[in-house]
């Protein structure tokens, strides 16, 4: 038996709220969902990739490109909670068919990279920094997510989640807003004094802390930035994480499915 399993799950709704059907929608060719899927195959040393979705429709096409699927509950509010939602099933699917008594144990061993469903242009390399960071065990954290440098005209930008980083490495703060505020100085200068961090929304988890989640007690910090991780934070659970330098891109808008089509296509061309 293996020592630890790395598995990739892609969690996915149908109707997101501002670009309704967008995983399903066309990029050169071939759905949003399936350039992501593409992106997570280019990946080394994971063990399994899985679509999971509430919705039949996202079920029958995850299933038709080849993936696995894994069927959750409707009622969720992110990613993050849906994986969650499905932790025996996870658990299931990384080892097969296990003893009640050996979740605990196994759960330690097994590592669930958290890719969203709206990121076409995700680079494997990302996902084989953090299977590394897993597998080396030189962290003793138990959820790792990339960040990156931030330019200046993006510091003061609310759709661009911003990350405060301990001199460890540790997340200690996730915000829509420039963190810190740097006192009497005009925010347009602010990088000039500080390095500002950007958050990926990619997570990789031990899957005995993706299961806490939704017991976790509710966080004012996240209903009020609509952040998912800070749900962790606000429980006291450490968030380490690992800088990266290459772009990232969410398809959230039809103005950014637009951009996609545009401007990003080049890069399919060469596939």
């Amino acid at each position: 038996m293996q020592d630890k399993k790395i598995i990739i799950a892609i969690p996915v709704r149908l109707n997101s709220k501002r670009l309704p059907r967008k995983v399903l929608l066309d990029l050169a060719g071939k759905t949003i969902l399936n350039r992501v899927y593409d992106q997570c195959k280019k990946a080394l040393n994971y063990d399994e990739i899985v679509i999971c979705t509430s919705d039949e429709e996202i079920k029958e096409f995850a299933q038709s490109i080849g993936s696995k699927v894994l069927l959750t509950p409707s009622e969720v509010k992110s990613g993050s909670e849906r994986l969650s939602s499905i932790s025996d099933n996870l658990l299931s699917f990384s080892w097969g068919e296990t003893k009640e008594t050996s979740f605990k144990n196994l759960a330690k061993r097994t590592f669930i990279i958290n890719v969203q469903g709206d990121q076409p242009f995700i680079d494997p390399e990302v996902i084989n920094q953090m299977i590394n960071i897993y597998k080396s065990g030189e962290t003793k954290y138990k959820i790792i997510t990339p960040i990156y440098k931030l330019k200046s005209h993006d510091i003061h930008n609310p759709s661009i989640v911003k990350t405060l980083v301990s001199n460890n490495h540790e997340a200690l703060y996730f915000s829509r807003s420039a963190i810190p505020h740097i006192r009497g100085i005009d925010p347009k200068h602010w990088h000039d004094y500080h390095q500002y961090w950007g958050h990926v929304g990619i997570y990789g988890y031990r899957l005995d802390i993706l299961k806490k989640l939704r017991s976790l007690p509710l966080s004012k910090l996240e209903n009020a930035e609509k952040l998912e991780q800070l749900r962790f934070i606000d429980a006291g659970i450490v968030i380490s994480t690992f800088e990266v330098t290459c772009d990232f891109f969410s398809v959230d808008t039809q103005e950014d499915l637009d951009y996609a089509r545009k401007k990003c296509i080049g890069k399919f061309n060469q596939n």
